[in-house]
């Protein structure tokens, strides 16, 4: 068979040079906009702060990259490491749903470390992120579905998209983009079990992925060589977390077609995109109809094996667990309308009326819904009420996915939104503004939350 590794190795090289597309420029913006968005969100929380601090003596050297959780510059493999984790905290980033995998924590974290450290205009940022975004996508693409039985696919395909953005940044060719791509596989890790349960080191699977894949293409870049045949070998990458040795024939025949990044999920809840089909139908039905939360007898959520497995958590008690309860979330889009940063305040974790609600969600597995996943992912709701009605509601995508997209006015309003208490309202506008239309990279950011701290 043909070396997928090869093949996508030979597709990264070219974007050193291919003419760039004015869509896939604009869609690499909106990835970039709303990176920046859910990274200032999780910028001023842990684990980053706590990671930060943890290597705070490893980075008083200074470096070219900017980590924004401390605000300094430094290497690019910290700030690849505490800015990947940092944009995965609050929940809120990108997905490749055929891939079931989140692109931008490991892909942009890696690359617009690189380009800082370098000196790269923002031109060559794009470039490096649709390459990322293409090869990392198309590896997700042959492993699933069963990749996503034990792995997470972000921590580990990640990886890919890291190695193969900085490649393009250190301007490799196709051998050393090649090697860079074969290291990383061989660093790749993240288990469910980390997010499945209760802890902190479910964000650090992209903030490692961008930190590994990094470190692949900086060495590939030196000489380091990799097993060539990492990807699809009997004890590669493929047969090591899937059901064989991958599906690749329609993956590398599609390259392309469409780019990835063009076709990308943008999350309008700030909480696991599992749920976010059911959100939609509850917030739908609700607007519809008219009834009051104190109204519901049930609500009753059949989804795919995913949002029965990973998200039936009746009983969510922490911040993380709570991001990944249809429970928690349900009873919080029908109080309050929906599902943002407020909704894991610690006043509404412990809120009486959402504890009242919870118990009247229930969540099963449905064989329609599970079929289609994960080209589609969609829910069935049914809503029963104290009057007597019965409210169902199939909703087959999600607000955000490619065929019911986030515009660009809503990725700006949700970057407003999730960033202004973080770094203050002018500086969000401005920010956002240079993302859009920038052709420099941005720098420093200072957080107003930590200087309010700071005086405190």
């Amino acid at each position: 068979m043909t070396n997928p590794l090869l093949v996508l190795a030979d597709h990264a090289a070219t974007w050193r040079s291919r003419d760039l597309p004015g869509d896939v420029a604009h869609h690499a913006r909106r990835a970039l906009v709303d990176w920046f968005a859910a990274l200032l969100a999780g910028a001023w929380r842990e684990p980053a702060t706590l990671m930060s601090a943890a290597l705070e003596d490893e980075t008083r050297g200074g470096g070219g990259a900017v980590c924004y959780v401390s605000g300094r510059r430094v290497p690019v493999r910290h700030a690849a490491l505490i800015n990947g984790t940092a944009s995965h905290t609050v929940e809120f980033d990108d997905i490749y749903r055929y891939a079931v995998y989140h692109p931008g924590c490991p892909t942009i974290a890696a690359a617009l470390a690189a380009a800082q450290a370098r000196g790269t205009d923002m031109d060559g940022l794009l470039r490096a992120l649709a390459a990322g975004y293409e090869v990392s996508c198309r590896i997700g693409l042959a492993v699933q579905p069963s990749h996503y039985d034990f792995w997470h696919t972000t921590g580990t395909v990640g990886t890919f998209g890291a190695a193969a953005a900085v490649a393009v940044l250190l301007e490799c060719d196709a051998n050393p983009t090649a090697h860079a791509i074969a290291t990383a596989a061989t660093m790749a890790g993240g288990l469910q079990q980390a997010f499945r349960g209760e802890g902190m080191s479910k964000p650090l699977h992209p903030g490692h992925a961008a930190e590994a894949g990094a470190l692949a293409a900086m060495s590939a870049a030196k000489g380091m060589t990799g097993a060539l045949d990492v990807l699809h070998g009997s004890a590669g990458f493929a047969a090591a977390t899937s059901e064989d040795t991958g599906k690749w024939d329609k993956p590398l025949a599609n390259i392309g077609k469409p780019f990835a990044i063009t076709d990308m999920t943008f999350k309008n809840h700030g909480c696991c995109g599992h749920i976010f089909a059911a959100l939609d139908a509850v917030r739908d039905l609700h607007l519809e109809n008219g009834f009051k939360p104190e109204d519901v007898v049930s609500v009753a959520v059949g989804g795919y094996k995913a949002t029965k497995e990973v998200c039936d958590r009746p009983t969510a008690q922490t911040e993380q667990d709570c991001r990944f309860s249809t429970q928690f979330t349900v009873a919080t889009m029908l109080l309050h309308g929906g599902v943002r940063l407020a909704a894991f305040e610690p006043a509404r974790i412990t809120d009486p009326a959402i504890r009242a609600l919870m118990p009247r969600v229930t969540v099963a597995l449905d064989a329609e819904c599970a079929a289609a996943f994960p080209s589609k992912r969609s829910a069935k709701v049914e809503i029963r009420l104290k009057d007597g009605r019965v409210l169902n509601r199939h909703q087959h995508t999600r607000k955000g996915d490619p065929d019911a997209p986030l515009s660009d006015q809503d990725l700006s309003d949700k970057f407003l939104e999730l960033t202004s208490d973080a770094i203050g309202a002018a500086q969000a506008k401005a920010l956002l503004a240079q993302l859009w239309e920038g052709k420099a990279l941005p720098g420093i950011v200072p957080l107003v939350v930590n200087q309010a701290r700071a005086a405190e």
